[in-house]
């Protein structure tokens, strides 16, 4: 067969669709919607393999409406526009609005996301956007609030049992093999809730067999296959984690030859840019924090400037910033005084305030000394004092320790000036 599995178990009506019950079950608010006719323009957010793409195309079949889909992976303006024109010439008087459906919609730039409002707002289509990630931070406010946002689940159990069922006994293929299922946990177990790579994993194990051989799958059997032919990098499984924390790891280590290999390497494998920036900004924080201060500037701009631009080109701003961060000076201190200060917290609790630091708006707090000896920093030379700030409990306790580099040397001398007695800088 030359489509794959999945393509040929996609249903075309509601009744065939599998799982979502929440929201395609009988009397849930999206069936209502969808057999009510009037459809708004709305947004699929649920993790991948769980029937996004799939309950648009139901939803434009079930409708009889034109349907037009594109990958923001692969697709720009022009193409949104092609689509838009294409739809306009399809509209004709009481006919139902064409149906342009956007998978990953998370990953359209700015640009990309306005060029669809007009054609939304005036009804020209009726967009749906499938999308992994949270559309609150990654769908233009302007775009969101023209759209329904629908919450998918990952596929349960008895849903990916059933998928399984039905696909042995009604695939036109499948139903004339001589499969007998002995054991499902290990498909459930590697699908992880993905009804699409629940296929590809039946469909492995199908395939190691010949025309009319007796197909007896077992776990063993599931295993064994399916760690012979997974793909050394998986964005949703092992290998996903394993070229992050390498990409990571090199970076903290300061080797920018090492961290641009495995920038290239998730880039290549088709791994979501924003989650690679997003990581960026969290490690030129953790990793390098203030010994170089710019790190994290940078690294949120290039956040900003690849949510903007999109790829291919916003590969060159991340290798820019991937390799600063590597060629920077690194230091934790930050990140191990926060950790030093949540244990304190969880530890002593809700210390009280001094009385010192505490605001005194009225004359009864005033009264009963809020406020009283709070010195103004600004009243002493050189715009410092040294008043204790921590609760009485914990006086003389160092959460903050400065790394050995060039900028932190100046933080030290600094606090050595003020508090060397009491913490030991």
């Amino acid at each position: 067969m030359n489509q794959p599995l999945a393509e040929r178990m996609r249903p075309l009506t509601l009744d065939d669709y599998v799982g979502q019950e929440h929201l395609v079950g009988k009397g849930a608010i999206l069936r209502k919607v969808i057999e009510s006719g009037n459809l708004p323009s709305f947004i699929l957010w649920g993790p991948p393999g769980v029937g996004k793409t799939t309950l648009a195309s139901v939803i434009s079949n079930t409708q009889s409406r034109p349907f037009h889909s594109l990958s923001a992976i692969n697709s720009g303006v022009k193409d949104i526009r092609d689509a838009i024109d294409m739809a306009k010439s399809q509209k004709f008087f009481s006919r139902p609005n064409p149906v342009l459906f956007i998978d990953e919609i998370h990953r359209f730039s700015k640009s990309q996301q306005d060029s669809l409002l007009g054609a939304v707002e005036k009804g020209i289509v009726t967009l749906i956007g499938a999308t992994t990630e949270n559309p609150s931070f990654e769908v233009i406010s302007a775009l969101l609030s023209r759209c329904q946002v629908y919450i998918l689940k990952s596929l349960g159990k008895d849903d990916l049992i059933k998928m399984v069922d039905n696909a042995t006994s009604k695939d036109e293929y499948l139903k004339t093999r001589n499969i007998k299922i002995e054991s499902y946990d290990a498909l459930l177990h590697l699908s992880g809730g993905d009804g699409r790579k629940l296929y590809n994993c039946l469909e492995l194990v199908i395939n190691q067999f010949s025309s009319g051989e007796e197909i007896i799958i077992t776990d063993e059997l599931v295993y064994k296959v399916i760690q012979e032919n997974l793909a050394r990098y998986d964005k949703s499984g092992e290998q996903h984690y394993d070229i992050i924390s390498a990409f990571i790891k090199s970076v903290r280590a300061s080797d920018p030859n090492a961290t641009v290999y495995y920038l290239a390497r998730m880039l290549a494998a088709g791994e979501d840019p924003i989650f690679i920036c997003r990581r960026m900004v969290i490690l030129a924080s953790e990793d390098i924090g203030l010994a170089n201060p710019n790190a994290l500037l940078l690294a949120n701009n290039c956040f900003q400037a690849v949510h903007q631009i999109g790829m291919p080109e916003g590969r060159i701003i991340m290798s820019q910033t991937a390799i600063y961060l590597a060629g920077s000076p690194k230091s934790n201190a930050s990140y191990v005084a926060i950790e030093k200060a949540a244990s304190l917290v969880q530890k002593t609790g809700d210390l009280p305030v001094p009385l010192h630091l505490r605001n005194a708006p009225t004359s009864l707090m005033k009264e009963i000394g809020y406020g009283k000896g709070y010195q103004y920093a600004h009243d002493f030379e050189p715009g410092q004092s040294n008043m204790e700030c921590l609760p009485d409990e914990i006086i003389g306790t160092t959460l903050y320790q400065p790394s050995n580099n060039a900028s932190e040397a100046k933080i030290r001398e600094n606090l050595k000036i003020i508090w060397k007695e009491k913490y030991g800088y």
